[in-house]
């Protein structure tokens, strides 16, 4: 069996930021956050700790995937999204939130572990294709319809 010093050391070098939270009332309040956590978002544990992690979203927090996240935290269930964060420094990036409920032995949630990647090339890589598939749809257009002006 892994003990509790390894698992603490394997945590914190992980590449992915990885946040332990609590369970009280509408709030997951934050009691762990690890080395890559802080290097993505910016801020220090010691800065977010003990707060809801909805300070990422700012004041964005109309993003569908935030409902969805919402509705897997009420009722227990795990969930992955992606959706926009703020660093500390105020810059957007696009998180791919994973979140994993810890239940107790009478099967209550108690505690989220949320693992984050930063997917922003990838969002935005995706973005471009959308927006050359369009151009490359209007070009069509448009040498279809220069055909029918020559034929």
């Amino acid at each position: 069996m892994i003990n509790a010093k390894l698992m603490q050391l394997m945590v914190d070098v992980s590449n992915d930021g990885i946040v332990v939270a609590e369970h009280e009332g509408d709030d997951n309040i934050l009691i762990y956050a690890n080395k890559a956590f802080e290097r993505l978002t910016g801020f220090s544990a010691d800065e977010i700790l003990y707060q809801d992690c909805r300070f990422l979203q700012a004041e964005d927090r109309d993003q569908p995937a935030v409902g969805v996240i919402r509705q897997a935290l009420e009722t227990g269930e795990p969930c992955r999204q992606v959706l926009r964060n703020y660093r500390k420094d105020g810059t957007s990036f696009w998180n791919e939130l994973s979140i994993t409920p810890v239940f107790n032995d009478a099967e209550n949630s108690m505690y989220f572990l949320g693992i984050q990647k930063d997917v922003t090339e990838q969002v935005l890589a995706q973005e471009k294709i959308v927006e050359l598939q369009a151009e490359l749809a209007q070009a069509r257009l448009e040498i279809e319809a220069l055909k029918r002006k020559i034929l």
